[in-house]
Order: C-alpha cells, then sequence, then structure tokens
C-alpha cells in the first residue's frame, strides 16, 4: 500500500460515513415528496443538517446543501456580488486574497470580465497571511463601492491560518458582508460560523472524511443571496436541486466524528507534522518550509500541513519519484493544458517563478502516523537528489534548444 500524504486534496472516508452512506443508499425516497419515503428521506437530511449545524456553530436554517465547496463559493460569491449591486448598482467592488483557491479565484475574475466587477487584489506578508491595515485602507477609501470580502479560513497549500473574525470585525464596520471559503479549515481546527460573524461560509465533505460531491454554505439569516441555480426551489430557494440524502447523511457523520474529536485529533496531528517538518529539515537541509511557523496553541498553521519548496528541482519531477517509492504527495500547483505552472500562493508570497516550482505539500489526515513519516523520510533525500538532477538536465537542454533558435 503506497503511503498517502495528500489528505489536504481528499482524506479516506471515516467508517462512521461509509455507514451512513450504504444505509442511505439502499433506501429511496426524495426528501421533497410527501409520501412515507419522502418523509423518512427528509428526516434524514434534517437531523443531517442539525448535526452539521451543531458541528459548525449555526442554526440549522443556516446550512444550505451543495455539490460541494466549489459550488458553495460560487453560489456566496456571486449570489453576495449580484445581490449587493442589486440594491446599490456602485457596489461593484470585490476584495479578495490573492492566495484563494480557484474556486474564488475563477469567479472572481469571471464577474470582472461579465458582470462588470472591480477586483482589489489584497497583498499578503511572505507568510500567506492578509494585513488588517491593508483591508483598512481598502474600506476606508472605497467601503460604499465594495460588494464584499473574501478571503479563505486556511491555505490549501501552504496551511496558514487567517484571523477570520477580525477580518470580519473590520469590515462589518464599513457595512461589508464577508465570505470565507473553510474547505481546508474546517474539521482541522475549530470553526464557529455565529462566533466568526461570518456571512457566508464554504465547507466540503470529502476533507473531513466524508464522501466526494456533498458540501454547505452557511449562509446568515439576515443575508440575502441571488441564487445560481433555478429550479424547485429546495434550500431556502437559494440552491435548488434534488437533494443528495445519502452523501449529506455521510457528510453529518463525518463532521460529528471530526468535531468531537477535534482537540485529541489536533494536537495528535500537530506533533506528527512537527516531526515531518523537522525530519525533512534534517535530512534535507536545502528544503525551506512555506507558510507560518506554528504556535504552541496551533493558531497559525493547519495542524496537518507542511509545505516546503526544494532548490533545484521541479515539483512534478519530485512528485513522480516520491510516487515511484511509494510515497504520495503534491505540488499544490495548478498544472493547465499538461503545462506546470508555479503556484499563484507562493508567488503572492513573494517567491520567484523558480523558487515557486520546487513546491512539495506532505497533509496528514486521520489515517496517517508515524511510519508514514518515516516512510517519506527515507525516500525523500534519494527522490531530492534524482530531481535535481533532472531539474539541471532541463536547464542545459533548454539552454541548448534556444541558442539553435528551435522551441520545444
Amino acid at each position: 500500500m503506497p503511503v498517502y500524504l495528500d489528505h489536504a486534496a481528499t482524506t479516506p472516508i471515516s467508517a462512521s460515513a461509509l455507514a451512513a452512506l450504504t444505509t442511505e443508499l439502499s433506501r429511496s425516497g426524495n426528501p421533497s415528496s410527501l409520501h412515507g419515503s419522502g418523509r423518512r428521506a427528509r428526516m434524514v437530511v434534517e437531523d443531517s443538517r442539525e448535526t452539521l449545524a451543531a458541528a459548525l456553530g449555526c442554526h440549522p436554517s443556516e446550512v444550505v446543501f451543495t455539490s460541494g465547496g466549489t459550488e458553495a463559493d460560487n453560489l456566496a460569491v456571486k449570489g453576495l456580488y449580484w445581490s449587493r449591486r442589486d440594491a446599490d448598482p456602485k457596489r461593484t467592488r470585490i476584495l479578495c486574497s490573492p492566495v484563494e483557491h480557484h474556486a474564488v479565484l475563477d469567479t472572481v475574475e469571471w464577474l470582472e470580465k461579465h458582470e462588470g466587477a472591480t477586483v482589489t487584489w489584497l497583498p499578503v506578508d511572505s507568510e500567506g497571511v492578509v494585513p488588517l491595515e491593508a483591508v483598512r485602507q481598502e474600506l476606508e477609501a472605497h467601503a460604499g463601492e465594495t460588494a464584499l470580502l473574501t478571503v479563505m479560513w486556511a491555505n490549501n497549500e501552504v496551511g496558514t491560518l487567517q484571523d477570520i473574525p477580525a477580518l470580519v470585525e473590520l469590515a462589518h464596520t464599513y457595512g461589508v458582508p464577508v465570505h470565507s471559503d473553510a474547505v481546508q479549515a474546517f474539521g482541522a481546527v475549530p470553526v464557529d460560523f455565529r462566533d466568526s460573524g461570518l456571512d457566508t461560509m464554504a465547507v466540503s465533505g470529502h476533507k473531513i472524511g466524508g464522501p466526494v460531491g456533498v458540501g454547505a454554505l452557511v449562509v446568515g439569516r439576515a443575508v440575502k443571496l441571488t441564487p445560481v441555480l433555478h429550479g424547485g426551489g429546495q434550500e431556502r430557494d437559494i440552491r435548488s436541486g434534488t437533494l443528495d440524502k445519502p452523501g449529506i447523511a455521510a457528510f453529518a457523520a463525518a463532521a460529528r466524528d471530526a468535531t468531537e474529536n477535534l482537540g485529541e485529533e489536533s494536537r495528535r496531528l500537530r506533533t506528527l507534522r512537527n516531526y515531518l517538518i523537522s525530519a525533512v529539515e534534517r535530512v534535507v537541509p536545502d528544503a525551506v518550509l512555506r507558510g507560518a511557523r506554528d504556535d504552541e496553541e496551533g493558531t497559525r498553521r493547519l495542524p496537518g500541513n507542511a509545505h516546503f519548496t526544494f532548490p533545484g528541482c521541479e515539483g512534478d519531477s519530485l512528485l513522480f519519484l516520491l510516487d515511484l517509492a511509494g510515497v504520495e504527495s503534491s505540488t499544490g500547483s495548478a498544472c493547465t493544458a499538461g503545462v506546470p505552472r508555479p503556484s499563484h500562493v507562493l508567488l503572492a508570497m513573494g517567491l520567484t517563478e523558480a523558487e515557486a516550482r520546487g513546491a512539495q505539500r506532505f497533509s496528514l489526515g486521520h489515517t496517517s502516523t508515524a511510519e508514514d513519516v518515516d516512510a517519506l523520510i527515507d525516500a525523500l533525500p534519494e527522490a531530492y537528489e534524482r530531481a535535481k538532477k533532472a531539474g539541471m538536465a532541463g536547464s542545459e537542454s533548454s539552454i541548448r534548444t534556444a541558442g539553435t533558435g528551435f522551441s520545444s
């Protein structure tokens, strides 16, 4: 069996979530139907909604089920933008951090291209943190034109945590609603929608031990969203579509497990992550940890995230060499049409393209053990040396190609 160190991409389904999923898959019934099977299906959905609300720190009516984090982010960003612009045509400005997941980035860029939005890309520091003062300056200058602020709770690549309550308090002082993509944070660190003050918040099932294809957008009861999908009027008429009863039941089971054991599991993962970081820095002294160095309370970085750049090699090469050695990790970078591109997160943090290309993310989860870390440490030095040689050979080939005037 390969060693799996890519839990940030998706984590194995938990036993209780799998049991809930298989049980409900064997039972028919549309939650919108009025007969007995439909009423039973509705009861499963509403019980699950209450379980998720307890885990998320919100009222059950604020949980709007979606197909996952991407849909939830689209619904929040587009819905807030359209609603705010319709109420006041001057409000076309979006404040957005440049280190967001593409579910937010691409939605914001689409609104800019097709819906007349003006986007302000907020700065981040070398750890990926959005400075409060930068947000304050933008709001002081443009609050009357601003539709929303969107900043993710925890970065999916480098694991940095943002101070969401402070950002929300600041934005609300100027009358600006805030959305946060909490897909990576939920189930990893304490997430409480009510205490955060957020207007909308996206979460996803498969990041916490639930199945792929189900998620939720938490929407404050006083928040107005323009729907993206239209149809049967389910989910407060915010998100139409037949509800995925089995997926929802499994999502709720995973959420209950993740939040009930959050403190103990977070401490376990922090200890394991710190062991991984120190071991990588010992066997590959050139490796550079990216993102925030965590504190003892775990308030600065996701407990299971260790993200490094490895100088002199391509992250994809290192990934494939580790994969051959039986260790599965991630570069965290986008790949468009087969062309590897440096991470937009690392570039926003001030890295050069050459530095960003050597990225590798190791992310731990509920199945991770010290033996998994030991397997990585055994495989990493040789994989890195081979990846560096491949990088050097590639650079020499590029130089020779450039000298001949031919392109590859």
